[in-house]
């Protein structure tokens, strides 16, 4: 095996399009996105004859220390030795952090959550990270059947407030790719995480993020209006024939108009003219954590799991120590994830 550093922008994207499990965070507009937040950026192939997998190196600088991310990967293709690219995919991420100086390495798999699978990253000397970095557990929903398959197949009371939503004359879903309509999104996001209590996304990662995703036309703010005003909105990105709704919000000032539920169904119907085969609602949480009612993602999952679909659990976000600053780090992350009640 030869691992490499890509970049060439098609190398990558052809690649990724004809692998699997895959999501948008190994994309090379991702990449770009991250270097627009200042982050320095690496893409790394790994070859035996041909290309067989890619992973993207992330350098994070925190507060608490700096070191490096792996989000959501690596991708590999097919029918390949996976212990065998992990490996790999360790063996230069060890060079890498040495050379920049970091105090260790996440990585978040995206190999589905099986003990064969924790296995490969226990013997290769990696433990369960103390902080999730991107949803370890997803809702998707193949959208490959028809329109009518579709809704029929959601929750009775989707489906119904899909419908309802339809009729009112003064519902309208506008769609956008322009900065200026991201306002919009960004008064209500803040309005939601208020509400949920979670620190919202700065408006300049946002505008970055669509920046980054819109030249491809890999990008859409889908902003309800309710009378002209914007009660909901949601950022969904399309990438590799699948659609992702990363960023979503709303303002509950009229609970009884079905806004949210309208926009997942245009942002559904989007999806399919773009020839996406699957719409990934993103994270959502265990039936365990559910027995809470107090649990942060409850009303959320219940929301997306409504629209139909099925999980996807993957291995959890793995740490390997570099420095023994690490263990000063670990603590601190295990404290701040007690705190926001995670």
């Amino acid at each position: 095996m030869e691992t490499k550093e890509i970049t060439e922008k098609e190398t990558w994207e052809n690649f990724c399009l004809i692998a699997q499990e895959k999501t948008f965070t190994h994309s090379y507009n991702w990449g770009t996105f991250n270097e627009k937040m200042g982050d320095k950026v690496i893409r790394m192939g790994i070859f035996e004859n041909e290309l067989v997998a890619v992973f993207l190196i992330i350098k994070i600088f925190a507060r608490r220390g700096k070191y490096l991310l792996l989000p959501m990967g690596p991708i590999i293709k097919e029918n390949q030795n996976e212990k065998k690219i992990i490996e790999e995919t360790l063996s230069k991420l060890k060079e890498i952090a040495k050379k920049e100086k970091v105090d260790f390495i996440r990585l978040a798999p995206i190999l589905i959550n099986n003990e064969s699978n924790r296995k490969i990253f226990e013997d290769l000397g990696f433990i369960p990270a103390p902080m999730h970095v991107h949803p370890e557990l997803t809702w998707e929903l193949d959208i490959r059947e028809d329109e009518e398959k579709i809704l029929q197949n959601m929750r009775k009371t989707t489906r119904y407030l899909i419908k309802q939503g339809l009729k009112n004359e003064d519902l309208k879903i506008e769609r956008s790719v322009e900065k200026e309509d991201l306002k919009y999104f960004n008064e209500v996001y803040k309005i939601t995480a208020k509400r949920h209590n979670f620190t919202p996304f700065s408006m300049k990662y946002l505008e970055n993020e669509l920046s980054s995703f819109k030249k491809d036309n890999q990008v859409l703010i889908l902003n309800a209006k309710y009378k002209e005003e914007v009660i909901a909105s949601a950022m969904i990105i399309f990438w590799s024939n699948i659609a992702f709704y990363h960023q979503g919000a709303s303002s509950q000032k009229y609970p009884k108009i079905p806004a949210s539920y309208l926009v997942q169904f245009e942002a559904i119907k989007e999806a399919k003219k773009r020839n996406c085969h699957t719409y990934n609602f993103w994270g959502i949480a265990k039936d365990e954590d559910l027995k809470s009612k107090n649990h942060p993602w409850a009303g959320l999952t219940l929301f997306k799991k409504g629209f139909s679909g099925y999980s996807k659990e993957y291995v959890k976000a793995q740490d390997y120590k570099i420095s023994f600053k690490y263990y000063l780090i670990r603590v601190f992350e295990i404290l701040r994830k007690l705190k926001r009640n995670l």
